[in-house]
């Protein structure tokens, strides 16, 4: 696509675009359209309809192109970003030794800097919305809320709630300030075009149980999620189990705090029971299969769930920011995990996964009535996808091959809220350039400051040290 189709599609007003196919939650369909005004689909249906419709808007057409919606992260840590490459090789919770002392080093600028960083690999990514789980970082979270909103990225903003220090500290009361800040949060971003508000909690532990309560009610009055990490790890599933008699996600359910509010985060480690749990009481999980693989214990059974009706989209966790990969990464966990021991060779298919990944991951933020599918009256946060490619062009199954050989250099543009925000893997209007220079530079600063503990070396350490015993072996 050349410049004038650029200019064409950056066009302030209406727009009627008429690509090759445009993928509905049914599958993609040929000879169709849609207008896209105000920062919403006008109208979706056949080209003839609309051109009839629409006869004073100029067509756009992208004839080897599928427009497809947005990706949505369903888990992220923006203000991670400069240490995304210290998780590499590491055993698990890794928040201890990496993000908490990376996150409290960070300033201002740097924080803010970090997220806007985040927000750029995620829109070259396909990504139009991120979930972000909340910093830990001195800032106020508007830092947080300025750097997506400036790299123009939907995104539910999460407000850290933990109130409980110390082993002792779920039996306390509940901390007022945390609860009144929660609510002013709720009550802050009303009518941003762009940041939905959220409240987190680090992990179960790391609130009281009247906090726990207080924000999953504050949260459903509000329409809003409760982000949470769930059965993650084992030593965090057996802590539970020696605090409580119960499983993290049983521990939640007692105290009435599951529910359609809630966001458990990768929920990796679920008996049946707790499958049912989720299924019954309507609680949406973030599945974040290269998470697993990165620095995780198991694999979520996310086949399993959407065959019991459970409600779940798919995350990063701030692993890498590429919408196509990680629904690759989805279907491949589970075969590898479920599939290959059950002779299961479909693993849900492509179309759960791109589902999952769009629609899916908007209903479980709180999104689902926004964004998530083309449809009229939905925000127009999608993609437009080159499908005039080695990898795509001779086409036998769309879904699939979006899925496992779809992947973030066939994204020509990318739109949010109607706005044209990426464009062949660059921002339009701001210097991606520029930031990412000035992230470089900040990032040294912040980790060699922040005490991070790893247990392994640098690979290029390690190749040192495995020649050095190899050596020692042979004398």
């Amino acid at each position: 696509m050349n410049r004038p189709a650029r200019d064409a599609l950056a066009h302030p007003g209406p727009i009627l675009l008429v690509p090759g196919s445009v993928l509905l939650p049914e599958g993609p369909v040929d000879g169709w359209a849609v207008v896209v005004d105000d920062g919403r689909f006008a109208a979706v249906g056949p080209v003839d309809e609309l051109a009839r419709s629409h006869p004073h808007l100029n067509a756009v057409t992208m004839p080897d192109h599928l427009l497809m919606p947005g990706f949505v992260d369903t888990h992220h840590h923006l203000t991670q970003s400069f240490g995304a490459a210290l998780a590499f090789g590491e055993p698990s919770e890794i928040f201890r030794r990496v993000w908490v002392p990376l996150e409290g080093a960070l300033d201002e600028e740097s924080a803010y800097t970090a997220a806007k960083l985040a927000a750029l690999e995620a829109l070259r990514g396909g990504f139009t919305t991120v979930a972000d789980a909340g910093t830990r970082a001195d800032v106020d979270v508007d830092v947080v809320a300025s750097a997506a909103r400036d790299a123009g990225i939907r995104c539910v903003l999460g407000l850290v709630c933990n109130d409980a220090d110390g082993p002792d500290g779920q039996d306390g009361t509940g901390d007022p300030a945390v609860l009144e800040s929660a609510e002013k949060h709720l009550a802050r971003w009303t009518g941003d075009p762009l940041v939905h508000p959220s409240l987190a909690v680090s992990i179960p532990e790391a609130a009281t149980e009247p906090t726990l309560r207080a924000t999953a009610r504050m949260a459903a009055e509000a329409g809003a999620v409760v982000q949470i990490h769930v059965n993650e790890h084992l030593a965090g599933v057996e802590r539970s189990l020696v605090r409580h008699g119960l499983r993290p996600l049983e521990h939640l359910h007692r105290i009435g705090a599951l529910g359609p509010q809630l966001l458990a985060a990768h929920a990796t480690l679920l008996t049946p029971r707790e499958l049912t749990l989720l299924a019954d009481t309507g609680t949406a999980v973030s599945y974040n299969p290269v998470a697993s693989a990165w620095k995780g214990n198991a694999v979520a059974p996310a086949t399993t769930m959407a065959e019991r009706g459970v409600r779940f989209g798919t995350g990063t966790d701030g692993t890498r920011g590429d919408g196509f990969r990680l629904a690759d990464a989805a279907e491949f966990a589970q075969r590898l995990a479920y599939g290959l021991a059950t002779g299961d060779s479909s693993c849900g298919a492509g179309w759960t996964w791109l589902e999952r990944g769009t629609h899916g991951g908007a209903d479980a933020v709180g999104l689902g009535s926004l964004t998530g599918t083309v449809e009229a009256g939905k925000a127009a946060d999608f993609l437009l996808v080159d499908v005039d490619t080695p990898e795509l062009a001779l086409s036998w199954d769309l879904p699939w091959e979006l899925v496992r050989r779809g992947n973030r250099d066939q994204i020509t543009a990318v739109f949010v809220a109607g706005v044209l925000r990426m464009w062949q893997g660059r921002p339009t209007g701001w210097d991606g350039a520029a930031l990412v220079e000035r992230a470089a530079g900040l990032a040294r600063a912040a980790v060699a400051g922040a005490g991070v503990t790893r247990v392994h070396p640098t690979s290029t350490a390690a190749r040192a040290l495995d020649r050095d015993r190899k050596g020692s072996a042979r004398r």
